[in-house]
């Protein structure tokens, strides 16, 4: 069975090697020179199999004049075409009760991630700076807390091991946050959360499936229409080549939508901008994973290095911004952690990348309407996280298609 995959992401290449477990034999295309070249380039790096919790919830209702705004610092809101029908539909989902479905649906996905990610680094001869790192999400005031404490009980409640640590609980768990100047009042503590570079984990997952002889890339290479046959996907038009394949599945984050709504599926996906800084760690960089929540800012170590990553900003695919905002993270980053990162040196690494948000925070994984066509899209913020669970569900998917 041949199956071309679309996108050579982290969620792209991880399905085609799900796919190749499944004896299937795969062509994975992506219209940009190397893998990993867009999203899953300079992410968080965090695992986050804890984090699970929905955007979509009521709290968030009640912030929109002032996103609108512009007075949340961490997002900006651009009112263009493309952001109203998605959010009402965002907005439909911003109830508790679907805020809590939403939460334990990601959450479960996260944790058969976790299981898959520690089987996969048994079965794969390279490293990615992979490290058990634990979490730590700071709390800035009793609304954060209680709003975590809520979601750390649900949680709980599902298999997940989070706890509610006092300030000073959780400096014991990782000095280093002593010295940031965050009015955190307590933490939410994590310890089975794992950090890693995505970007190695994709090129290197890239060249063990090229040396196994079941996986094939085409880089540089721009799919213009997926082909149709009586109501059937059987081949894709690349760089005005016909390729046929038995099944396609479509791993392109934020540009699914523009592929998959010309044969008539709506994947709902969003592109919303985040942006990162990869430093050399400072004299009190920490070792623990750390969320500053007030702030939408995350600080992980890396082999070495410090990625401070942050920001959801809901402006199309707009990036006239990205050196403001990648400015304003770094002034930001200095402020809250002034000795977690060596923010002197000249050759900072300064990205931005658009992650696929769907309304409800849920990727779109498996079938479409379409007979051989399948997605693999829409995982927001945590596409690193979910890319072992939403690659096997995808490739079995398609196995069981046959």
């Amino acid at each position: 069975m041949h199956v071309i995959v679309l996108g050579a992401g982290v969620v792209g290449v991880t399905t085609a090697y799900y796919l190749s477990q499944q004896g299937c034999r795969v062509t994975v295309i992506d219209r940009a020179p190397d893998v990993g070249d867009e999203a899953s380039f300079a992410n968080g790096g965090q695992l986050s199999y804890s984090f699970t919790d929905a955007l979509a919830r009521p709290q968030f209702v009640a912030k929109i004049p002032q996103l609108l705004l512009g007075q949340d610092p961490g997002i900006q809101v651009h009112l263009e075409p493309g952001l109203f029908a998605w959010g009402l539909r965002f907005l439909g989902q911003c109830t508790s009760r679907r805020a809590r479905e939403n939460t334990v649906a990601v959450l479960n996905t996260a944790m058969r991630s976790a299981e898959l990610m520690d089987d996969l680094r048994e079965s794969v001869p390279f490293g990615f700076s992979h490290r058990k790192a634990g979490k730590l999400v700071l709390l800035s005031g009793p609304s954060e807390l209680r709003a975590a404490e809520a979601n750390s009980e649900l949680k709980n409640r599902h298999g997940c091991n989070t706890q509610i640590l006092s300030r000073v609980e959780a400096i014991e768990i990782e000095p280093a946050i002593e010295k940031m100047s965050a009015d955190f009042v307590a933490a939410i503590y994590s310890q089975n959360d794992e950090v890693a570079d995505s970007q190695t984990f994709t090129s290197g997952l890239r060249d063990w499936l090229q040396e196994s002889g079941k996986v094939s890339f085409r880089l540089a290479a721009t799919v213009q229409d997926i082909v149709l046959d009586k109501e059937r996907a059987t081949a894709v038009s690349v760089d005005s080549e016909t390729l046929d394949a038995d099944a396609i599945v479509v791993c392109m984050g934020a540009w699914s939508n523009g592929l998959l709504r010309s044969v008539g599926v709506d994947p709902q996906v969003y592109p919303v901008r985040g942006y990162s800084i990869t430093l050399p760690a400072g004299v009190a960089a920490p070792s623990v994973s750390i969320t500053a929540l007030k702030h939408r800012m995350v600080f992980s170590r890396i082999n070495g290095f410090m990625r401070i990553a942050g920001f959801a900003d809901f402006t199309g695919f707009n990036t006239s911004a990205d050196s403001q905002r990648c400015r304003f993270l770094l002034e930001l980053a200095q402020q809250l952690a002034p000795n977690a990162a060596d923010y002197s040196v000249s050759d900072a690494h300064y990205w931005g990348g658009f992650r696929p948000m769907t309304p409800n925070g849920r990727p779109r994984v498996g079938p479409t309407g379409i007979r051989g066509l399948f997605m693999n899209t829409g995982h927001g913020m945590l596409g690193w996280t979910l890319a072992c669970a939403s690659g096997h569900d995808a490739a079995l998917a398609v196995a069981q298609s046959k």
